[in-house]
């Protein structure tokens, strides 16, 4: 079939530029990026770009469209010039002294209009079962609050994997215009997804972020910035050699927390011993598990609890009176089966 002049000639469809950044692992360049913009493919790109100097020791960071969502484009000058206000420093042509997440704060910046602190740089929404969660525990919260105003509401989520609890939870805090967040968990490994997700959401600008692993001090912080400090169970609330609070968290004592939340409630659920949690598996599966999903000392914690728990049946199982709490939020994963047989909810 014969084409016509029109179908040989039509236009090609318009190249859409990214914006890229890779690093050259070695002593020269560590620390740098170089943050670029091509219309082409980003990999074939660097590698033409490299493969002059045979370099083969690089990394590609980051490959993301330079459209805004109006559909207007930016350029790496603006990309470049955008972090150079932020304090980035530009050593030569296109080489910045920056981090992945310094680059994609300032392309959500630029695509956004929106000016934002730190490394803040995702925009996504909640999804539908999120802001669910976040409203009825908001709900549930005030209808105790109208009859006591003084009354410490909780409330259980019972989330499976890959809800987003963490970023769910910080979400319920801002709505309740929580200042001050304490985050409680029996499994101290989960302590990056609190961090990243804070740190790196722009619904969270402006909040700070601090644990044991921080060199700033919690009682530095401004009372009209949001604050959310993590820790575990056994580290936070453990007691010295003769039963005192630790010195180092006597702090924590003393602060008014708006929101506590306990994650991976169901690892420190029970006032028994962790081995129950294994009671239907063989003995060499229990003694596995309970090492690994139990940290040193929880037992010992766990039983503290349960002691406190039995002097006052108005005190929740897992509340230190040595803490004063006007909220309390339980926030769990997957695996909550057992606790429906407990007390606590």
């Amino acid at each position: 079939m014969t084409k016509t002049i029109d179908q040989i000639l039509l236009p090609k469809p318009e190249a859409r530029p990214r914006i890229y950044a890779y690093a050259i692992s070695d002593k020269a360049h560590a620390g740098l990026l170089k943050v670029g913009q091509t219309t082409r493919n980003v990999k074939q790109r660097v590698a033409e770009q490299l493969k002059t100097a045979a370099i083969k020791n690089y990394t590609i960071e980051l490959d993301e469209s330079a459209e805004r969502d109006d559909g207007t484009i930016f350029t790496d000058h603006e990309v470049r010039a955008a972090l150079g206000k932020k304090g980035v420093k530009n050593t030569e042509l296109e080489w910045m002294r920056c981090t992945r997440k310094d680059v994609k704060t300032v392309l959500t910046e630029l695509r956004t209009g929106q000016k934002f602190t730190g490394t803040h740089s995702a925009i996504f929404a909640m999804r539908a079962e999120q802001r669910a969660a976040v409203e009825k525990t908001f709900d549930y919260f005030h209808s105790i609050w109208a009859e006591d105003k003084k009354a410490v509401p909780r409330f259980l989520w019972n989330a499976k994997m890959r809800f987003g609890k963490t970023f769910t939870a910080y979400q319920l805090a801002k709505k309740l215009g929580a200042k001050r967040v304490l985050v409680l968990t029996f499994k101290p490994a989960v302590e990056d997804a609190w961090q990243t997700d804070l740190e790196s959401h722009a619904d969270f600008d402006g909040w700070h972020y601090l644990s044991r692993n921080s060199d700033r001090d919690p009682t530095e912080i401004s009372a009209k910035k949001p604050l959310v400090y993590f820790g575990s169970f056994q580290d936070l609330l453990g007691r010295d050699a003769v039963g005192n609070i630790k010195a180092k968290n006597e702090w924590l004592h003393a602060v008014n927390w708006d929101l506590v939340v306990f994650d991976e409630y169901h690892f420190g659920a029970w006032r028994d011993t962790a081995k129950e949690l294994f009671e239907d598996e063989e003995e060499a599966v229990a003694k596995k598990e309970t090492k690994l999903e139990y940290a040193a000392g929880l037992e010992g914690v766990n039983e503290d609890l349960g002691v406190l728990s039995e002097k006052d049946d108005r005190v929740p199982a897992h509340h230190d009176p040595g803490l004063p709490l006007p909220l309390r939020h339980a926030v769990q994963g997957a695996g909550y089966g057992r606790v429906y047989r407990g007390t606590d909810f």
